[in-house]
């Protein structure tokens, strides 16, 4: 039965050829990503397309939701954990770390009335953020804190929201499609 280290082993591999084709390249440049998300219709649902894929976010009833995804809060928690599991790994395969299980759990607190008079000073966005890294592995005490620092250092989700962000933002009036029955 093959298990995390052998993944490790194979994710090393894959480390070194993408060091050794990144070495040989004369210029390299940062990688653009992007997002689209459309609202659905009389539901509301939020349907984020990023590349092939397809996540859905949604609300609860208390928000005119229907429980059909997580609500983008969530989804954030999330992101910050599989970045840090992704981070873990790929810190681990550099470091020859023996890793057996990895499990990452984030949380965060979110006030229904932040911002709302009487709450003008609790925030409207996810704050207390915490996150819980449980690693199972053979490797020593001091190998793990080394990796944790690293793990750290290197995570973009964790940086991003540790350090200022600008963010810029557009509003694009768009007109309304005429059917082509009316």
């Amino acid at each position: 039965m093959s298990g995390l280290n052998e993944y490790l082993r194979d994710k090393k591999s894959a480390l070194d050829a993408r060091k050794n084709r990144l070495g040989q390249e004369n210029e390299v440049s940062a990688n653009r990503l992007s997002a689209g998300v459309r609202v659905a219709g009389r539901s509301g649902v939020r349907e984020i397309r990023i590349r092939d894929f397809q996540v859905v976010s949604d609300s609860g009833p208390e928000l005119a939701g229907h429980q059909l995804g997580p609500s983008s809060p969530e989804l954030q928690l999330g992101v910050l954990g599989s970045c840090l599991s992704h981070i873990t790994l790929i810190q681990a395969a550099e470091r020859g770390v023996p890793l057996d299980s990895v499990e990452v759990e984030v949380t965060g607190d979110m006030h229904p009335l932040a911002g709302k008079p009487g709450y003008e000073d609790v925030p409207v966005f996810l704050h207390n953020i915490a996150y819980t890294l449980r690693i199972e592995s053979s490797a020593s005490a001091k190998e793990l804190a080394d990796l944790h620092e690293a793990v750290e250092l290197a995570c973009p989700i964790l940086n991003l929201l540790q350090q200022p962000q600008q963010v810029a933002g557009t509003l694009v009036r768009t007109k309304r499609k005429k059917s082509k029955t009316g």
